[in-house]
C-alpha cells in the first residue's frame, strides 16, 4: 500500500482551517483503496484558535495527525518537521 502524506504548514489559520479540511477530504475520498492518507498539520506558533480545530479534527479523523510549535519558526521549519 502507498502511503500519501500531506503537510500543511498553519499559522493563524482558524477562519480557513475547517473549509481547507472539507474539501481536501472530499479529493481525497476519490483516491484509490490502494493509498493510505494523512494530513499532517503543523501548527508554526499561532495565535488564534487553529491549534484547538486541528485537535478537534485529529479527535474525528484519524488521518489526521499534528505538530505544534511553541513559537513562530516559518514555513520551511514546518515542513521540515512534517517530513520528519
Amino acid at each position: 500500500m502507498k502511503t500519501l502524506s500531506l503537510i500543511v504548514p498553519c499559522y493563524n489559520e482558524a477562519d480557513v482551517l475547517p473549509f481547507f479540511y472539507d474539501e481536501t477530504s472530499k479529493v481525497i475520498s476519490t483516491l484509490s483503496s490502494e493509498y493510505l492518507t494523512e494530513l499532517v498539520f503543523v501548527d508554526d506558533g499561532s495565535k488564534d484558535s487553529t491549534l484547538e480545530i486541528i485537535k478537534e479534527l485529529a479527535v474525528r479523523d484519524p488521518a489526521v495527525k499534528y505538530i505544534s510549535f511553541s513559537r513562530n519558526f516559518g514555513k520551511e521549519a514546518a515542513m521540515l518537521a512534517g517530513m520528519n
